[in-house]
């Protein structure tokens, strides 16, 4: 999503999912939250290069900072938004070693009139930024929900000209000493369970209560598909396996319902390499003798859900029904005319009957190798 504030974590999920795909150093989530190790090395949970803090916000909470542990210079974490000029970010940085949180807005990794604040690690639990089109401001807060403005800027006219071309960046290193780790967690989320994004619209005159199971399977290769099993989460690449049960109506005369119409769409998110073939096959797996037969799929990657969004690739030309399975084939061709995420869904479609199957992000990988 190229908004800021449309990219919610928890860190339940046990991986770091594909909106962390320029995570480095060794980070991983443990026990929740994002662990961050701070060592002579450096290493962050990051983004890629496809978001844009232009009238968005976000904010994370900070349970575990650094400690000084022999550092001479610097052991510190970070929470910055990095434009596309090396050095130039506007965020968070605290400095074990000197005790000080700076509100920073850098151009050549440095800004002459920083804020700083005495570090508290209660006062300044969860950290804040927000652009209005006019100005920037850095806020903290002890619980998340009440907030302090620390520091207010005229916004500086990269973060506009770099819109959806931005990194979130939550990092860590020190110049010396023990090593050790800074931890963040809830990232624009104030829950602690499972965080997850859905909708269906039913429409009903007659009774129907079915159950349903729909699966998705990656492609493994540009040669064929093949078949990968994972845990559902929110961030899941590969295998997405959905139940649940409704009460579904139809109107005289309209296509027979299938019965995997009977729950909300599924979660899937789609991670796609700019430039790169892209093939994914999604199946229902329940009913053993379903099929598509008959019905067309129909799909779209837009930057934003409906009209709000601006359509980005019309993916019906390369949809193709197979039995009990739906196969999405991009070619490498129109995945490069892709340069910024969005959203998408999956519909199917069988005279006045739509049953949307899938839904979610999309993120685009932006290419290297022209």
């Amino acid at each position: 999503m190229p908004s800021l504030s449309t990219l919610i974590d928890n860190f339940n999920s046990g991986t770091l999912g594909p909106d962390w795909g320029n995570s480095y150093g060794g980070t991983a989530i443990v026990g929740g939250q994002v662990r961050v190790p701070c060592t002579t090395g450096y290493a962050g949970c990051q983004t890629a290069y496809a978001w844009s803090l232009a009238g968005a916000s976000f904010y994370v909470q900070v349970p575990t900072a650094p400690a000084a542990g022999g550092a001479t210079v610097e052991a510190y974490f970070a929470v910055t938004v990095q434009g596309s000029a090396a050095g130039t970010r506007v965020g968070f940085s605290m400095n074990a070693v000197t005790g000080k949180l700076r509100l920073v807005s850098e151009t050549d990794y440095w800004d002459d009139a920083a804020v700083e604040l005495t570090y508290d690690p209660v006062t300044h639990l969860w950290l804040r930024m927000r652009e209005d089109g006019t100005n920037l401001y850095w806020d903290t807060s002890a619980n998340g929900t009440t907030w302090t403005n620390r520091r207010t800027l005229a916004t500086p006219a990269w973060i506009t000209a770099d819109a959806n071309v931005c990194a979130l960046d939550m990092s860590a290193h020190r110049d010396a000493g023990t090593a050790d780790y800074a931890a963040f967690d809830l990232f624009n989320t104030t829950a602690n369970g499972a965080v997850w994004t859905a909708a269906a619209t039913l429409a009903a005159q007659t009774s129907l209560t079915a159950t349903g199971r729909i699966s998705a399977r990656a492609a493994a290769s540009l040669s064929g598909d093949s078949s990968l099993t994972a845990t559902p989460t929110i961030s899941a690449r590969a295998v997405a396996t959905l139940t649940g049960q409704a009460t579904l109506t139809a109107d005289a005369g309209s296509a027979p319902i299938p019965e995997v119409a009977a729950m909300a769409a599924g979660v899937k998110h789609l991670h796609i390499e700019q430039g790169a073939t892209f093939v994914q096959t999604y199946t229902v797996i329940e009913p053993a003798d379903w099929t598509w037969d008959g019905w067309t799929a129909r799909a779209q990657i837009r930057s934003a859900p409906a009209d709000q969004g601006e359509l980005l690739l019309d993916l019906d030309p390369y949809l193709t029904v197979l039995g009990p399975a739906v196969r999405l084939a991009i070619p490498a061709a129109d995945t490069a005319a892709l340069n910024r995420n969005g959203v998408w869904d999956l519909e199917m479609a069988l005279g006045p009957t739509v049953v949307r199957i899938l839904q979610g992000k999309v993120v685009v990988s932006l290419e290297v190798t022209r």
